[in-house]
């Protein structure tokens, strides 16, 4: 009996552990963890899928319905040259937010508004001898602008209307549109830019343009915005400030820019004479820091005389030699222009030699920001030896005009003159700009607003710039100034 028991315990035994071997190894609690976040991501993944598939069927298109490309490619170059902040570089001031972005459209206001006074106090109110200031003693509206570029798939336009000072001054200092009919300097006298053209996605691109566009002869640019000075020199005051043709923009690389032009002639809305005239502009910027700028002209602009031919060379060096962002000295920088030309050929009854007619010109200026580019300080100058006084502006005594010109003046003696700048400029943000602006300007002869002005008593009198019998200008060989304004580009 106790034999039989003991084997019937040995059975169990033996049944139980073989129980034991065949069950699973118990889950540790990690290991448990894992499982069920592993399960969970398989699920998120599967939502994911299945609403990636829902919405692929809502958004597919009609079958003959066009798929839109990508906004890149129809709103823009496929390359754009000229990499880097450039915005130190004279004729260049501005920041890279646009805020009137949209689409094919990137729009542009400007704004300009300055108070000149002259330590001369001329009682006409009058300024003579420049390109940008005109008003003694009062405020006035240099320039008001609307416009923007245009672009989409290639074909692209500008336009920058004018209102304002400039949409009286700048037509008159052109005499081309003295020729034929129809009133170019009225046609004209409301628009600064206005071309259109095509963009080849040619190396760093091809553009071929027609219209109106900016020349950049003398570096300044026409808007005094974007400048680092108010009142350019004179080899900038004095040059085209616009071109009225065609012209190629070639970029071979990143950091070239090659420009022909095929134009009517220098800062002409129409042509002087029977044939049309030439220029190339080279742009080189190898690095942020350092542009190199060339413009070549040549033509036969003297109304009436086709004889007398035109050369001009204008060329520019800018170089960034301080850049510490944040600093309380944040930018420093420097510009050189130097300038040549001359004309040759029959002038009335004596035939002129190019060193008859040399004209030579400079002007230099160094700049420097503080408060992280917010505050500017400008000072620099230059001179001019122009015997044949082909880039002297008349000024507008008794009304005259580029055209008229003014027996006032004599332009036997060789032109010569010189002036330097001192400018202060505040931008609290990038689209606002306040300046105030010394300047002295100095010439070898009689030609700048005295106090007794240069308008005669009652008015202008008789034809345009015609001699006015008892009287005569107050011209002064020295002016003396002081600019404010406030200039706003959106």
């Amino acid at each position: 009996m106790f034999r039989s028991a003991s084997m019937c315990l040995l059975m169990l035994s033996v049944s139980a552990f073989a129980q034991q071997a065949e069950a699973p190894t118990p889950v540790s609690l990690e290991e448990r963890v894992k499982q069920l976040e592993e399960r969970l991501a398989q699920q998120q993944q599967q939502q994911q899928q299945q609403q990636q598939q829902q919405l692929a069927v809502l958004s597919v298109p009609d079958a003959g319905a066009p798929v839109p490309e990508a906004p890149s490619s129809d709103f823009g170059p496929e390359k754009t040259p000229f990499p880097g902040d450039y915005s130190w570089a004279p004729a260049s001031n501005g920041g890279p937010n646009h805020p009137f972005s949209f689409g094919p459209f990137t729009g542009e206001v400007r704004a300009d508004v300055a108070y000149h006074f002259s330590f001369a106090q001329p009682q006409d109110n009058t300024i003579s001898g420049s390109s940008e200031v005109f008003r003694h003693g009062e405020f006035q509206v240099t320039q008001l602008g609307f416009g923007g570029d245009f672009y989409y798939k290639g074909a692209h336009a500008r336009l920058m209307t004018q209102f304002g000072m400039y949409a009286t001054t700048t037509p008159r200092n052109d005499p081309s549109a003295a020729r034929g009919q129809w009133r170019l300097d009225d046609a004209y006298r409301y628009i600064s830019e206005a071309y259109a053209g095509y963009h080849f996605n040619v190396q760093y691109g091809l553009n071929v343009q027609a219209g109106i566009f900016m020349s950049y002869v003398g570096l300044w640019s026409y808007y005094n915005y974007d400048n680092w000075t108010y009142q350019p020199s004179y080899v900038s005051s004095n040059t085209p400030w616009f071109f009225n043709g065609v012209r190629a923009q070639w970029f071979p690389t990143e950091h070239l820019k090659i420009e022909p032009w095929l134009i009517n002639g220098w800062q002409a809305y129409g042509r002087f004479n029977n044939a049309p005239g030439l220029g190339l502009q080279i742009l080189w910027k190898p690095t942020e820091w350092f542009v190199i700028l060339g413009n070549q002209y040549g033509g036969a602009d003297t109304l009436g005389n086709p004889d007398l031919k035109r050369i001009h060379t204008d060329d520019s060096i800018m170089v960034r030699y301080f850049n510490h962002p944040g600093g309380a000295l944040s930018r420093g920088a420097f510009s050189l222009t130097l300038d040549a030309g001359c004309e040759w050929g029959a002038y009335g009854t004596t035939t002129a030699s190019c060193g008859d007619r040399l004209f030579v010109g400079f002007m230099a200026y160094n700049r420097l920001w503080f408060l992280d580019n917010k505050l500017g300080f400008t000072v620099g100058g230059g001179a001019i030896s122009n015997p044949g006084w082909y880039l002297v502006l008349v000024p507008p005594i008794n009304g005259a005009t580029a055209y008229s010109g003014s027996p006032y003046l004599d332009t036997s003696v060789p032109y010569r003159a010189w002036d330097m700048q001192v400018s202060l400029d505040f931008s609290p943000v990038q689209y606002v700009q306040f300046r105030a602006e010394y300047n002295h300007r100095a010439a070898n002869v009689p030609y700048f607003s005295g106090s007794g002005g240069v308008t005669p008593p009652g008015g202008n009198q008789g034809a345009p710039g015609s001699m006015v019998e008892g009287w005569a200008p107050d011209l002064r060989p020295t002016e003396d100034r002081i600019t404010f304004s406030m200039g706003v580009k959106i």
